[in-house]
This record gives C-alpha cells, structure tokens and sequence, in this order.
C-alpha cells in the first residue's frame, strides 16, 4: 500500500483511522437481560448477555457517525439463522465463529476474526464506504455478545486497561 492511500479506501477520500471502525451499528439489535434491545439504546449499566460469562455490566458507550469499509452478511448465512436478520458491520468488528468456517480457513473449532475475513463474495458481501452510526460498548474485560443473532466482541474500557497494568 502506498503511504498517500493509507486510510482510504480504493484511492479515494479518507475514511478516518481504521483504528476507529469498529463497532456495532446502533440499529443492530443486542440481548440484554431486560429482553432484546436496539444497541442505540443500551447504556452504562445494562446488563447485558455474554458467551463468556452469562452477563455483563455495560461500562460505557461510545456513539459516532463514520464513513467505513463494511460487511454485509445475509440472513442465515452463517448457520441455521444466523445471523436471523441480515446485518451490516464495520470490516473490522471481530465475529466469533464456531462451526466448519473456523476449522476449515483457520484450523481450529472457534476463532474470533474480523468480518471481512468471513467475505465470499455472494452470502458475506464487502461494502465500500457506507456512513454508519456505530455504537462502541464497553465493559470491564472482554466479552463476547449476541447482536443481531451472531457472537461479536465487544471492547475493553480504556480504565479497565490501564488498571490491569
């Protein structure tokens, strides 16, 4: 890549700091344990339904409108209704998966990647530049969440880091 496209996407404007694209969109839909809820609404102090440990205190959340690379993964692409809508994530977010995908591109029986390794070009679709509101939650620790029917991580807050060291 050369350093003048850095940042940008098939040549064109920036985009903003890849760092940044990551996140979930606010219309996405998020299991807490008061029932299922737009993650546009969730904020610090819900509870929310993790993988790993049943559930989490939501710390933080960050809201903010980019212009990002982005997946579109259909409806039931990715197992028997998963996800149960189709869905749209920054390239970037990380996507557990846990059936023959992870085992066939990465040798094991799960493994936490970002979406845009899961594109095949028909059911997991990569989008250029798309404006996104993104919701970014944090936690005390990492945690994987049930978005929209599929497991995602969801982000450290920058205290919980900063204590551990």
């Amino acid at each position: 890549m050369k350093p003048k496209t850095v940042g940008r996407i098939n040549g064109g404007q920036s985009t903003g700091n890849p760092n940044e694209c990551t996140g979930l969109m606010a219309q996405s839909i998020i299991l807490t344990l008061d029932g299922e809820k737009l993650v546009g609404d969730v904020k610090p102090g819900d509870r929310i339904v993790t993988r790993d440990s049943g559930m989490a205190v939501l710390r933080k959340v960050h809201q903010c409108r980019i212009q990002a690379a982005a997946v579109h993964i259909a409806a039931g692409s990715l197992g028997h209704t998963r996800p149960d809508r189709d869905v749209t994530l920054p390239a970037g977010q990380m996507v557990l998966i846990r059936d023959w995908r992870a085992e066939a591109l990465f040798g094991t029986p799960q493994a936490l990647v970002p979406a845009e390794r899961l594109v095949d070009g028909e059911f997991v679709r990569f989008e250029d530049a798309v404006w996104m509101t993104l919701c970014t939650l944090e936690f005390d620790r990492p945690h994987i969440l049930y978005v929209d029917g599929i497991e995602v991580a969801g982000h450290v807050a920058a205290e919980a880091t900063s204590a551990a060291a």
